[in-house]
């Protein structure tokens, strides 16, 4: 039995931060160098951005389609942010941990909150700083895709959003974009290596000794 064999339950890893803090950069850049890594693809009622896709950012839903889902018990988490809803499936994300693969979710602090109650041994959570609330301001300007009444309440509820930093696993200021992204990565490759993660040891050991 060689060590690539070793079997494994895959990892939550839960990102979080106010809008504008890089998070959705971030989560792109995990993808593109962890193969193993899926994004949970959240459903929505908020309208598409003219960037999105539908079924590759979010799957855009009525709220009445929104709201079957959530009382038939189809969503792991859900959340009202922003005037909208938001939410996980939970089939993709059950049948992905249990065949060794990771999920990568892109969620506000509610919907953290919700998978860290419902799931907590899987979840593997980190939150974004940003290095300032000016900073934060030029980016969600910069960013060009909101109105400004929607800039100024993402700004408003970032004074909210922050306060919970302290429920998560890790917390990284996003100052330099590659720094935090290294720093994240590093994360998510450390807890992979959990002994609790990681039940082919047993298998593993037998091997060893017997061999």
């Amino acid at each position: 039995m060689d060590v690539q064999s070793i079997t494994r339950r895959g990892v939550m890893l839960v990102l979080s931060s106010p809008s504008g803090t890089g998070k959705s950069t971030i989560a792109r850049n995990l993808l593109s160098n962890e193969p193993n890594l899926t994004m949970s693809v959240s459903v929505t009622t908020r309208k598409r951005r003219g960037s999105e896709i539908d079924g590759t950012h979010y799957h855009f839903i009525s709220e009445r389609e929104f709201d079957r889902l959530k009382d038939s018990d189809a969503l792991l988490e859900w959340a009202h942010v922003h005037g909208n809803y938001y939410g996980t499936p939970r089939d993709a994300v059950e049948l992905a941990l249990g065949d060794g693969r990771d999920m990568l979710f892109d969620i506000d602090y509610q919907g953290g909150q919700q998978l860290m109650e419902k799931a907590r041994i899987d979840v593997v959570s980190v939150f974004l700083l940003p290095p300032s609330m000016a900073e934060l301001k030029k980016r969600l300007v910069r960013r060009a895709e909101d109105a400004q009444d929607v800039i100024d309440q993402r700004l408003a509820n970032a004074a909210e959003e922050i306060t919970h930093w302290r429920e998560y696993d890790y917390v990284v200021v996003n100052e330099d974009l590659d720094k935090a992204f290294h720093e994240v990565h590093s994360i998510l490759v450390a807890e992979r290596l959990r002994r609790d993660r990681r039940p082919g040891l047993f298998q593993f050991e037998e091997a060893l000794l017997n061999g």
